[in-house]
């Protein structure tokens, strides 16, 4: 039968055991979370890759690229595909930065609708850019940005059934 001093040893070994897998665990998720896909880098630095990945589009100020739920196509002036950004601001003040940034830059406004998930498209020459603002979670960001890019006259044709 173990001693008093022995229990006593394997309930430490115990405890000692399970602190190291709580703080094994907790090194991880926060390894998790900080080795996200932002940019890293001073604010302008940040804003100077986005500028030449999206060229003449204005973004909201500390606004950041989410990769992973991004796909960019080319760069500068005439990339396509849609990127997804983390936004610090209001769904309201973003919506009223793009009203008032996009025409500045060239862009005309096609339509613009303020809602729950607000939608705002604009077009540029032979470019067609749709804006799409959701409220972020508790959690994460403010406002969610999407904002796809395309040729305004795209030759799509639709599949043939067969």
């Amino acid at each position: 039968m173990a001693s008093l001093s022995d229990l006593v040893k394997i309930m430490n070994l115990v405890l000692i055991s399970r602190a190291m897998i709580a703080a094994t665990l907790l090194a991880f998720l926060g390894a998790c979370a900080s080795s996200g896909d932002s940019p890293t880098g001073t604010p302008n630095e940040v804003q100077e890759i986005q500028t030449q990945l999206l060229g003449d589009m204005p973004l909201p100020a500390a606004s950041k690229i989410i990769g992973s739920d991004s796909l960019i196509i080319g760069r500068g002036d005439n990339w396509v595909g849609r990127v997804v950004l983390s936004g610090v601001q209001s769904p309201t003040d973003i919506y009223a930065f793009f009203q008032s940034e996009y025409p500045k830059a060239g862009w005309t406004t096609v339509s613009a609708v303020k809602s729950k998930t607000s939608i705002l498209v604009f077009t540029k020459g032979d470019r067609t850019s749709t804006i799409e603002l959701n409220e972020g979670s508790f959690a994460g960001p403010k406002t969610l940005i999407t904002i796809t890019a395309s040729p305004k006259n795209a030759n799509v044709v639709a599949p043939t059934k067969k």
